[in-house]
């Protein structure tokens, strides 16, 4: 587990939740994380998501969505930018994720938003994951 890259931690209780055929995953919350559980959410990936207090700060309560065969309905779940090797893309350049069945999680100037609304908006910035 990378102490360094809260992003990908996110991601992977998210993952190993599913995985695990939990009904909810729980982790330290910041603002960019709920970000990406608003985004999950509004995009149908999760049922929805919570702030908590915890016994140190707040934490972060990601409600999972699964399939009436009880099937995850996330199938899979990237990061694509990392501390490593940053990756940016202009709102043209923003790619379609699974040929515009999944959804690409960019952080632009206007805050978090999936790839269709960056490139709406017309805006790039850096694709934290892809979720399909």
């Amino acid at each position: 587990m990378s102490l360094n890259d809260p992003i990908a931690d996110f991601l992977t209780r998210v993952r190993n939740g599913l995985q695990a055929d939990h009904d909810s995953v729980v982790m330290p919350h910041s603002t960019f994380k709920a970000e990406i559980a608003r985004i999950l959410s509004e995009q149908g990936y999760v049922e929805g998501y919570s702030v908590e207090p915890g016994r140190i700060g707040q934490q972060l309560r990601v409600t999972l969505k699964y399939t009436e065969s009880r099937d995850p309905v996330i199938s899979g779940i990237e990061r694509v930018s990392k501390p490593g090797r940053r990756q940016y893309f202009g709102a043209g350049q923003l790619p379609k994720i699974q040929g515009g069945m999944g959804t690409a999680i960019v952080s632009t100037s206007r805050g978090v938003m999936t790839g269709h609304q960056a490139r709406q908006a017309g805006v790039g910035g850096e694709l934290v994951a892809k979720v399909w």
